[in-house]
């Protein structure tokens, strides 16, 4: 009989890193794949993104409106209490053999608290990796000891995870599955890029991925001295949309009046991970908090200027340079980061999520432990 696993997918980020995962899954003769997308994917302000799921061609099982249209701590609470309740009738019906889910957005504690009273078990990709500075890094650790599988992005994270407890045969070192596009896609050239956006892209363009930094009272504490320096930046400056976390209204505030002064600054409300993945490419440099920066970048030795709190503790390579909240710090860094000399100090490099193989780990094991006796954990180390 098929094996019935669930995948949830909340956000543009998640989905990007799940596509090769969700294409091997749906391809595989033995599993019969429930695709289930909430939040953001279905939020016209975060550009419609389950259209982008549909346009890839995978089924979707349920489609599960929880997103409150709101800028507050209290609306992200709120938001996770309507996934429960939506997640709870559905997985009751459901009943998968197994559920997915991936990294540390806190909308994924819904479906895991409901697969953990159903007794589903839980696949984890991402965990063990550390991010200080957002409430991410205590929903991952959450979504580890909640989970009955899991396929960490590096070695160190594996053994992060066995030292929270888990069981060495449960974890599995697969790499980051974002890493199989750079394997798998074809990513654009510079003119098929500069087509696909309507943009003629600079030699010296910089990318921003800055989110909301959910551990700060005020989620958008440092963004003043981020755009000071960006006033003081020269060249064209390309700016993702940031994700759905508190505080992302008045950064988008802040950004479309930094729009309003630059002529050669543009936003993307919505880029697909194949067009961000050849962006990223392209750029000179990458500046903000995104785990993009520090995950994804490294694989084309983009220099990335990492600023402040938000991704502290999480390993990198040594294309990033961290910079402290404070206009004259990033500046620096800037300038560093577009020097020659730094640039080629980056040849060679690799990068420690690993080789774009991931999807291979994760569909081998899904689809082959045994699932008699998963839901029984015992702590790694009791007799």
């Amino acid at each position: 009989m098929k094996r019935t696993i669930a995948v949830v997918t909340s956000s543009r980020a998640d989905y990007s890193h799940l596509y090769w995962p969700l294409h091997d899954l749906k391809q595989h003769p033995d599993v019969d794949l429930k695709l289930i997308v909430l939040g953001a994917h279905l939020s016209p302000q975060f550009g419609e993104t389950v259209q982008e799921i549909e346009k890839d061609g995978f089924p979707i099982a349920a489609r599960l409106e929880c997103l409150l249209s709101s800028d507050t701590d209290v609306g992200m609470a709120k938001t996770l209490g309507l996934a429960v309740l939506s997640l709870a009738d559905l997985l009751g019906h459901m009943r998968p053999d197994l559920m997915l889910l991936i990294a540390d957005r806190y909308e994924m504690l819904a479906p895991a608290a409901v697969a953990l009273t159903l007794r589903i078990p839980v696949a984890h990709i991402e965990g063990g990796e550390i991010s200080e500075g957002a409430i991410d890094d205590a929903v991952r650790n959450a979504l580890t000891k909640m989970s009955h599988l899991h396929f960490t992005s590096t070695p160190a994270a594996r053994a992060r995870v066995i030292a929270m407890g888990e069981e060495p045969w449960r974890v599995h070192h697969a790499g980051a599955p974002s890493l199989d596009h750079l394997r798998r896609s074809r990513l654009l050239d510079r003119s098929e890029l500069e087509e696909r956006l309507h943009l003629e892209l600079q030699s010296t363009a910089v990318m921003v991925a800055y989110h909301p930094v959910t551990l700060l009272r005020d989620t958008t504490e440092e963004v003043d001295a981020l755009f000071a320096a960006l006033q003081e930046t020269d060249g064209q400056v390309i700016f993702c949309y940031p994700n759905s976390d508190a505080g992302n209204h008045a950064l988008l505030q802040r950004t479309r009046s930094f729009l309003s002064s630059r002529t050669d600054a543009r936003l993307f409300v919505n880029l697909d991970a194949v067009t961000y993945w050849s962006l990223l490419r392209e750029v000179a440099v990458l500046i903000g908090n995104s785990s993009s920066g520090i995950m994804e970048a490294a694989s084309f030795a983009v220099p990335v200027v990492n600023v402040g709190f938000r991704q502290k503790g999480r390993e990198r390579s040594r294309n990033v340079l961290d910079a402290q909240p404070e206009a004259s710090a990033i500046l620096a860094q800037i300038a560093k980061a577009r020097s020659q000399v730094f640039r080629d100090s980056l040849a060679g490099m690799t990068n420690p999520y690993g080789d774009g193989h991931a999807a291979e780990t994760i569909v081998q094991v899904l689809t082959t432990i045994s699932l008699g006796g998963l839901l029984v954990k015992r702590a790694n180390g009791n007799p």
